[in-house]
């Protein structure tokens, strides 16, 4: 069953009747479920040993209990994380037969899905794109761990992997038993869920992380919303209503606003929209002309308006930079009109300023960092800064509603959209608005939270309707799944536990996720603890070193809770060449040994890699694997001696794929080349704190004696054969060189 075909979903209680089991224990109800291990929850909290935990969440304990759904679901580190592995799990047995090449196809996936769609991140992967890494390392029932799981797509596609429509719509067939066959009819994998366990740093992440992987009553969760809708709407509907010209009430569908400036000749101020905005031509000038002395002016050299203004969210008098309203989209009768707003509207607006709103809204400071402050020069210095008045006041009446509401979670889930969509990051995408071809509302600037000079004040009430649909395009099928707010250093998994990892974490100073998601944290009432956030950021003092450090630690504990002989995933996308040198070197120094290097193209690149010259356009993929318990045998008795070498060089060679077939042509494996497999020796060996006992050289004359070579490449006795035949197949052999440029280059 796919995400949008929710008939055989049960609509007829608000939640699952009847007994449920969890975790070994029988409740009567779900209800009694939560009650149960939520109080659990509450007791744990007030162990202060529990609450020195590295990454330990900034919030208050009830409201870590509000967002959290015990015990597949914490809004901090999951105490019952280990239960879930021990219940669903299957205990490591060295003698079980297992064997997988590296995925070693590239892989391509668009993000225009409704599953990708229904809340937005800052970054993700295609689940349809994980599915084929986990179908190819896994069998149903397995466990899937993501220690940096971001939204959840790692969670999505573990689950997915049981939903037939899903699986074939990856380009693979499904027969009857359930086997799975690749596009050259070779059976690879079983339909099945995979068990998920999913753990960031991020509360946001989390919660996001949560919703995407639990189902929701499609009835019951659309009546909600239209009950929460209308309580709104009477309270504020009068806010967003204006006069039309034949005197009817029309409804506000959104303000555009723009900054105002003063000329630096002869002082007088102007609205940007009116000076920079050419109608007739439709464009916004770079250029323009003062209309009280004629100068030739631009943005940089005029200098902002300023007003003084007591704010009643932090109690005091601030500062800051003054826009204007300048049109007002809005409907009368189901028809769109726009018009500048007039004298009613602009008096209607200075009434909205005076009045004190009453229920709960989050005015925290911005932290320091680079985006978080970037709009402190125009007084924008708190999260309540980032709305206009009333929009403030219909997001805070929303919050207090769904607060109360037995769907607060999924209800929540969908306001996140409105933390965004209703803010002063949307803006005016200026070609759309004079020529149509498109929405003209955009988002925030992707990775930024930047404030452009005009932005548009999105009335929340349809924001709010339409994305019911939206909200519940996601997991629908009821498989277990645990979710932890965690550090990835710290995951409390059992060891030798887990049989896949594919992690997606954070890439040097690519984005800085807990600033972009601080509005977003700050309504949830429970924010990122910075202090083990892997990124590299000078506002947290973290550079290089300390970023490699970081990710060292999530991944040495990734390699204690892996399997031995089981494979890791690790997605990568950044320019530089040091941060892609520090991954491959920790997976190593952790005890990984990388075996393939891949390309995943998720079709759409972000705004850095479609404007920038050194962006990557295709995030890379490394496919490394823990050493099995027999090598790690074999090494400890044979290890110090030349032969201890190629029995290690056989083991690897077994776990590299033979073949790389693409576009009629053999593409060049790269770990196959004799210097990478001796750096893959030295690195094992390293890592095991052992002398290598053959040089490059020695290495390299007796490995041209022991081992047949094609094209460069070295192979097992067993392996050539079959790549020969494959060869025979294609018109060449080709080879792909994979370089990421250096950040300075």
């Amino acid at each position: 069953m796919s995400e949008y075909d929710q008939s055989n979903l049960d609509l007829s209680t608000e939640t699952p009747s009847g007994p449920v089991e969890c975790l070994g224990q029988t409740f009567e109800s779900d209800d009694a479920r939560r009650e149960h291990y939520t109080e659990l929850l509450r007791e744990k909290l007030k162990d202060p040993e529990f609450r020195k935990i590295e990454g330990f969440p900034i919030g208050e304990d009830e409201d870590i209990l509000a967002l959290s759904d015990p015990p597949y679901y914490t809004a901090c580190p999951n105490p019952w994380i280990e239960d879930f592995v021990k219940h669903h799990g299957r205990p490591y047995d060295p003698d079980e037969k297992y064997h997988r090449e590296p995925f070693a196809a590239d892989v391509s996936e668009g993000k225009n899905h409704p599953i990708y769609n229904a809340h937005s991140y800052h970054t993700k992967v295609p689940h349809r794109a994980i599915m084929r890494y986990i179908l190819h390392y896994t069998e149903p029932g397995d466990l899937v761990f993501d220690g940096f799981c971001g939204s959840g797509m790692t969670g999505v596609a573990a689950q997915l992997c049981g939903d037939q429509k899903e699986v074939q719509e990856l380009g693979y067939r499904v027969d009857q038993d359930g086997s799975i066959f690749d596009k050259e009819g070779k059976a690879f994998s079983k339909l099945g869920a995979r068990i998920p366990i999913l753990n960031d740093l991020s509360p946001l992440a989390t919660f996001i992380t949560k919703n995407y992987n639990t189902p929701e009553c499609p009835q019951r969760f659309g009546e909600e919303v239209k009950k929460i809708l209308n309580h709104v709407q009477e309270d504020c509907l009068w806010m967003y209503q204006t006069k039309h010209n034949n005197g009817e009430i029309g409804t506000i569908i959104c303000t555009i606003w723009s900054d105002m400036f003063v000329c630096p000749e002869c002082s007088n101020e102007f609205v940007l929209w009116d000076a920079a905005v050419d109608k007739e031509k439709g464009e916004v000038k770079d250029a323009f002309n003062c209309f009280s002395c004629n100068s030739i002016l631009t943005k940089k050299t005029s200098s902002r308006v300023f007003s003084t203004q007591h704010d009643s969210g932090i109690g005091e008098a601030i500062r800051q930079a003054k826009a204007k309203p300048v049109e007002i989209i809005y409907k009368v009768n189901g028809k769109r009109y726009s018009k500048k707003p007039d004298y009613e509207d602009l008096k209607k607006l200075e009434e909205i300023n005076n009045i004190k709103i009453k229920d709960w809204y989050p005015s925290y400071r911005m932290p320091k960092g680079g985006e978080t402050r970037r709009n402190d020069p125009a007084g924008i210095t708190h999260t309540h800064h980032f709305y206009s008045k009333r929009n403030l006041y219909a997001l805070a009446k929303f919050s207090s509603l769904l607060r109360e509401s037995k769907l607060f979670h999924s209800l929540q889930y969908q306001f996140d959209t409105l933390v965004i969509r209703q803010s002063k990051l949307s803006r005016l995408l200026a070609s759309y608005y004079f020529h149509g071809g498109g929405g003209w509302v955009g988002g925030p600037l992707s990775g930024t939270l930047y404030i452009p000079s005009f932005f548009i004040e999105v009335q929340p009430f349809e924001t709010w309707n339409n994305r019911t649909k939206k909200t519940l395009a996601r997991v629908v099928h009821k498989n277990p799944s645990v979710v932890s707010t965690s550090n990835a250093a710290n995951s409390f998994l059992p060891d030798n536990s887990l049989d896949y990892l594919f992690f997606d974490p954070p890439f040097g100073a690519n984005i800085a996720y807990s600033e972009l998601s601080f509005l977003w944290e700050s309504w949830l009432k429970i924010r990122t603890n910075t202090l083990t956030e892997a990124i590299q950021n000078k506002h947290q003092n973290k550079g290089l070193k300390e970023y490699r450090d970081l990710m060292f630690l999530g991944l040495r504990e990734a390699f204690r809770v892996l399997k031995p002989g089981r494979w890791i995933t690790v997605e990568f996308s950044n320019t530089s060449s040091a941060v892609w040198n520090s991954i491959q070197s920790a997976l190593s120094q952790c005890g990984f040994i990388v075996a393939n290097v891949s390309a995943l193209d998720k079709k759409q690149g972000s705004f850095k890699a479609v404007t920038t010259t050194t962006a990557v356009k295709q995030d890379l993929v490394i496919s490394a694997y823990k050493p099995s318990k027999q090598l790690e045998l074999i090494f400890l008795e044979k290890g110090y001696s030349v032969e201890g070498v190629w029995q290690f060089i056989d083991s690897h060679l077994k776990q590299l794929p033979v073949s790389k077939p693409k576009g009629g042509m053999l593409e060049f494996v790269a770990e196959r080349d004799p210097r990478i497999l001796y750096d893959r020796m030295v690195a094992f060996y390293f890592g095991h704190g052992v002398n290598v006992p053959l040089s490059s050289g020695e290495f390299q004359s007796v490995l041209d004696d022991k081992y047949p070579d094609r094209d460069g490449m070295v192979f097992l006795p067993e392996q050539v054969a079959e790549h020969d035949r494959l060869a025979a197949k294609m018109e060449s052999v080709g080879q792909m060189v994979v370089f990421v440029e250096d950040e300075k280059s």
